[in-house]
């Protein structure tokens, strides 16, 4: 499979992190805020680390703790499970509902550049963090280095009076900060 241009049209939804009792169930962080993307009876696709992707049925989905666990049609035994973790979950772009405007999905916000109002590099969002209230954006600057932990981390909470706008077509976003940040 193409690398790029294949999986351009896919969705990071999830990854493998580890495997669930001796029939080849995995165990899946979800990267998704809703586990009902993960579907059975549907196609995903599962990208190795060296980035390449096949295409598996889902047997069947279930929550567990904080986790999900997922069987793949073929993937038969505890050994075979063991291959696939690391691997990151995809699912078409168009199986997804129609986002009204304003909204995105968190994979096409993470990975943006971040500016001020005054043009100022922050960094890229390196992550989202689900608060209940509002999310927040960790915002990282790379080639800021430091010695103190995080000390080269933005939070900025994803609120109208916060972000001004996001452009996805030019994988950008700009903010105005509150005083303190």
């Amino acid at each position: 499979m193409g690398k790029d241009n294949f999986l351009d049209s896919f969705l990071l939804i999830g990854k493998i992190v580890g495997t669930h009792g001796l029939n080849g169930t995995v165990k899946v962080l979800s990267y998704a805020e809703s586990p009902s993307v993960f579907k059975s009876n549907e196609k995903i696709v599962v990208k190795s680390k060296k980035g390449s992707g096949e295409k598996y049925d889902v047997n069947w989905v279930k929550l567990h703790k904080r986790i999900i666990l997922l069987s793949l049609k073929g993937v038969i035994s505890c050994n075979m499970a063991k291959t696939l973790i690391g691997s990151e979950l995809l699912i078409e772009r168009s199986s997804l509902p129609k986002l009204e405007e304003g909204t995105y999905y968190w994979s096409d916000i993470i990975g943006l550049s971040v500016f001020t109002t005054g043009k100022v590099f922050l960094g890229h969002v390196e992550s989202i963090i689900a608060t209940g209230s509002n999310d927040v954006f960790v915002v990282k600057d790379a080639a800021k280095k430091s010695s103190k932990k995080n000390d080269n981390e933005i939070l900025i909470p994803a609120l109208e009076s916060v972000v001004e706008e996001i452009d996805i077509e030019h994988k950008r976003m700009r903010v105005n900060l509150p005083d303190g940040l």
